[in-house]
Order: C-alpha cells, then structure tokens, then sequence
C-alpha cells in the first residue's frame, strides 16, 4: 500500500474536521472493505481516520425503533437479544454477512457509507425505510443511496447511526457467492409502517433497488403467490463470472418469494 498518515481522533468533530478539510483523507470503520483497497494499491489516501474511538456503537431499541450506532459490528447486530426481538430478519441479516472474522471487525456503518453494491445491509435500510443519521444531518434511506459505491454524504459528513422502524413483518433472503459470502442476489421484504417495501442488492448495476411491481403486487396480498406472475427486466443487471443478467433476474423472484414466506 502507499504510504499515509495514521490519526485516531477521539473526538467526532474532530473526525469530521480533518475529513472535511482534506479531500483526500479517508475514513476507516471496520477495514474490510477499505484495507483490502489499499493493499491493491487502488487508492491513495493522505491520511486514513480512525473512527474506532469515537464511541459510535451501540444499540437501542424503542416501542417503534431501532437505533443502531455506526460502528456497532455485524456481530453484535446478530447476537442482539433485542433485535431479536425487534426485527428478527434484521438480526438474521446480519448473522450471515462474510465470515466470523469479518463479522466481528465489520460494521453497520461502514457497510453503509460504502455501499457496495453486493453489500446486504444497503437492502435492509432501503426496505425498512431506515434513517441515517449524520454529524450534520438526517438522510431518508431513499434518498441516501444513489448508486454504485455512491451516497448522499458529502465530505466531512459522518454516519453516527441508523434509525430503522420496527416492521410488522420482514425477512431476507440472498443467493450468496459460496467463497465471499457477498449477495448475488439478495432480497429484503418489509410490512411495516411505510407500507410494503421490497429491496434488492447483488443485482443492479447502480446498487441496491426498490423493486416497485412486486411492492405493488404484495400491497394487494401478502403472500409469495402474489409474486408469481411478477417479472424482473435483465436489463440494468449486473452480468459477470458468477450469473448472467438473466440468471439474477430469476434469482429475484425466488429470493423475493422465500423470503415473503419466512416473513409469514
């Protein structure tokens, strides 16, 4: 990797003030994404800021809400008693992200911020109707991602937690790459106060998607039949080594159907 300067601010205004002062410094979160990024040596940051003592983390989960810190790993979402409880598909979601090592190093936020588009988390804020929560402000789950490893935030701006509302119903469902564990095709589908949400990350071109035909045919009935007769275009899909175009767009539908019939 290139050389870089190292910071650990304890301080999250003194996060943001560092970010926002230098273009080219980049914040570290749990590492998995972004260490494997500088030892291929394809960025070049000129300092990397540690987030790790910023007391980002934590859970709280409310009557209506949860509320999950930045920096709160994988790990601690999956072995949460309350969310558990809260939004059990949440929980789930999070259990089966990468491998244990990974799980205990990466973190909600940095999931986020990243957005990948084969990440699982990106489908569980977009399906839930989640808030990122920022140093400055707050982002509507919809408005936040807006392609491709691309977000709303804007430099100096730091994720410090994700408000999700608790559903009446959810569940998730991915077809994951067998060596990474990264969604193929993953899918979330939500009941819940903003109505009937479905989202879709693994496949698209520009990132995690609504899928709005099959939001509309489970807001007449809530039932994996519904979902028979609804087709995914293979145009705007991801088409690689792993499935064709075609082969996600299939893979849609039978992720979306499982996971409506876990959600019961």
């Amino acid at each position: 990797m290139y050389d870089f300067e190292y910071v650990k601010p304890k301080a999250l205004a003194e996060a943001a003030s560092i970010l926002a002062g230098d273009g080219e410094a980049k914040a570290l979160a749990g590492g998995m994404t972004f260490i494997p990024v500088l030892k291929q040596r394809l960025n070049k940051p000129s300092r990397v800021v540690d987030l790790a003592a910023l007391g980002l983390a934590g859970i709280k989960v409310s009557g209506e809400t949860v509320e999950i810190g930045a920096m709160t790993t994988h790990a601690a979402v999956a072995s949460s008693a309350e969310v558990k409880r809260a939004i059990p598909a949440l929980a789930g979601l999070a259990a089966n992200i990468g491998d244990e090592a990974v799980r205990h190093r990466g973190t909600i936020g940095g999931s986020l911020a990243n957005n990948d588009p084969s990440a699982c988390y990106p489908s569980a804020a977009l399906a839930l109707g989640a808030t990122i929560v920022t140093n400055k402000r707050s982002i509507a789950a919809d408005d936040y991602f807006q392609g491709m490893f691309t977000t709303a935030l804007e430099q100096g701006e730091v994720i410090t937690k994700v408000i999700f509302p608790v559903p009446a119903k959810a569940a998730y469902m991915k077809f994951a790459n067998p060596a990474s564990r990264y969604a193929m095709v993953g899918v979330f589908v939500a009941k819940g106060p903003q109505g009937v949400r479905v989202a879709v990350t693994g496949a698209g071109q520009e990132g995690v998607f609504r899928h709005k035909a099959m939001e509309a045919a489970l807001a007449k009935t809530w039932s994996a039949d519904a979902l028979a007769g609804v087709a995914t275009p293979a145009e705007g899909l991801n088409s690689d080594i792993h499935a064709s175009a075609e082969y996600r767009a299939h893979l849609i539908g039978v992720m979306a159907k499982r996971a409506v019939a876990a959600a019961g």
